[in-house]
């Protein structure tokens, strides 16, 4: 199952206003584990920075200047996305502008259904408390030390370990479905290696063992190495 989990920054709150995207990032994700495969893309939003929203991201006039426009992007960003999931903090917020950029330019929209929103799910399943990406950060101890100004690349990153820790924390490549006809009373089962065919060859050398021998000869007819044999 391929997801991506995904951020823009923008000019400011309302494409319908004039605002539009001057980043996006994007990490991809195969059943839920990290690939290392990004996307990355800065862009000219034809229009001057406000204060407020430069203040926020710190991408100015200057250096979007020479970056390319969305038309020059667009496909590229349809090609990566697809029709995979999207995992997006605040999914309407960001949903809004690529659709207004889409739409722009009578490409295909985004179904809305695509997207799936960290934001509802934390307030799901935190009631009543912070369900910003920082305040996620502080509650699942994830560092984010170097988020002092928003960055779609790096905020995509954090959201991924975000997103991971809202599904339960668990290490996804260690769980596998039940695929099994019956029914055992869980949805999952802990997934255990089987034994190797044909053992390793033996990495301790004979001097080390009569060396760790002769160590634990020492510590007496009690010592825990010796249940070990």
């Amino acid at each position: 199952m391929r997801e991506l989990v995904l951020d823009t920054e923008t000019t400011g709150f309302d494409p319908q206003s004039g605002d539009r995207i001057v980043e996006i990032g994007a990490v991809e994700l195969i059943n839920q584990m990290p690939t290392g495969v990004t996307y990355h893309q800065y862009i000219n939003p034809e229009r001057a920075m406000p204060n407020d929203a430069f203040e926020v991201h710190g991408l100015g006039d200057d250096f979007l200047r020479d970056k390319p426009v969305f038309k020059q992007i667009a496909q590229e960003f349809l090609d990566f996305v697809k029709d995979d999931k999207m995992v997006i903090h605040n999914a309407a917020f960001d949903m809004k502008f690529l659709n207004a950029e889409l739409g722009w330019l009578n490409l295909p929209q985004l179904p809305w259904e695509q997207a799936l929103d960290t934001l509802a799910i934390a307030r799901k399943k935190f009631p009543g408390s912070p369900a910003s990406l920082d305040a996620l950060c502080r509650r699942f101890h994830i560092d984010n030390s170097n988020r002092t100004l928003h960055g779609a690349l790096l905020d995509s990153e954090i959201l991924a370990e975000v997103y991971l820790e809202l599904l339960g924390g668990r290490q996804p490549g260690l769980v596998l479905a039940n695929s099994g006809g019956g029914n055992s009373g869980n949805a999952e089962e802990t997934w255990r290696a089987s034994k190797r065919p044909t053992p390793l060859p033996d990495r301790v050398s004979e001097v080390e063992a009569k060396a760790h021998a002769a160590f634990v000869e020492k510590l007496g007819d009690d010592a825990l190495w010796r249940k070990f044999d």
